[in-house]
């Protein structure tokens, strides 16, 4: 007597397309390493491996500069001014008590996972347009 169920297991084993436990995925699911995209000026974007020294230079002192902005935690009760402050204006999503924050010196403030992004494609801010590194280097040269 043959076992039917045996039969079913050989034709799933045979089967193309998928894998079984202890298998490799098949090669469509492998993950490759990404080289960074960057974008050397707003609405051109190349891989980090494609930049020239130049942009690659000018690329890392905005990476710098966005670094010395300064950072906090979005605790709605410690100041008047973050209670106004309802949302972040690039992901519409609300700030939650705890959240990491970035301030502009502007003053107006976002999740810092949205706004480093959006520094690094343009330097200005989101919402009054102000430009970040010109404000930012004024105020060293004040102090």
């Amino acid at each position: 007597m043959s076992c039917v169920g045996g039969d079913d297991l050989s034709l799933l084993n045979d089967s193309e397309g998928g894998s079984l436990p202890g298998e490799p995925p098949p090669p469509y699911q492998q993950h490759t390493p990404q080289v960074p995209v960057f974008h050397p000026t707003p609405g051109e974007s190349r891989l980090a491996n494609q930049l020239t020294e130049e942009e690659q230079i000018r690329i890392a002192q905005r990476i710098g500069l966005i670094q010395h902005l300064p950072k906090g935690i979005f605790d709605p009760g410690s100041d008047a001014s973050e209670k106004k402050v309802k949302e972040c204006v690039i992901c519409m999503m609300d700030f939650e008590y705890g959240d990491p924050i970035r301030f502009l010196p502007c003053l107006h403030i976002y999740h810092v996972d949205c706004i480093d992004p959006w520094l690094m494609r343009s330097f200005t801010c989101p919402s009054c347009m102000e430009p970040v590194d010109a404000a930012l280097l004024s105020t060293y040269e004040t102090n």
